[in-house]
């Protein structure tokens, strides 16, 4: 390399240098822009460091330091969207997944696997607890319902609920050991067979 050519180099390195430099010394007030924007800090840093690690990417175009923090705010806004597209994109998937899971399943197979050492141990609970599971779990009635029929409050009626599978859980362990564990598909407890 010749040292005109060498001299372009120097040239291009420290425009580059500029622009990096122009880029950080205005980060906090990049992240103040994004900030108030996304209504959350720690959001905000994250979409700004996206932003950066792509500014390096493309660093190597830009020549002068004031074009760059212009094309840098251009990015960060770029970047918010991206940002919203995404949290719309999981917030419907996550409504699909709540409608889904409220659905009453009507598959037999699912059904069928439930361990039948379920059935052999609700006797062993507390009365109150065996028919709470009974009724919610087997029956796939709902809670409120089922409170209202035992003539307790909903909330009593959950945590009843609660500590009723936690009695049956500890049950099926003693019961069918590993088998229950791994929530009793393909059950092959002795209990079982």
């Amino acid at each position: 390399m010749n040292a005109v050519e060498q001299g372009g180099v120097e040239a291009m390195r420290e425009e580059g240098d500029g622009v990096t430099r122009a880029l950080v010394e205005n980060h906090r007030q990049f992240l103040a822009f994004v900030e108030r924007r996304v209504g959350n800090r720690a959001t905000a840093e994250e979409i700004l460091q996206s932003a950066f690690v792509k500014s390096l990417e493309k660093s190597g175009t830009l020549s002068d330091a004031e074009g760059a923090v212009t094309w840098f705010y251009r990015l960060l806004r770029n970047a918010m969207v991206d940002h919203y597209r995404r949290q719309q994109v999981e917030g419907r998937a996550l409504e699909r997944e709540a409608r889904e899971a409220e659905e009453p399943s009507e598959d037999p197979e699912l059904k069928q696997a439930v361990c039948a050492c379920v059935g052999k141990l609700l006797p062993t609970l507390k009365p109150e607890y065996a028919e709470m599971v009974r009724q919610v779990d087997l029956e796939e009635r709902a809670v409120p319902d089922v409170a209202r029929e035992a003539g307790i409050t909903p909330n009593n009626a959950g945590v009843r609920l609660h500590r009723a599978r936690q009695a049956l859980k500890k049950q099926l362990e003693r019961s069918c050991g590993s088998c229950a564990s791994h929530g009793c598909l393909n059950c092959s407890c002795k209990s079982h067979a």
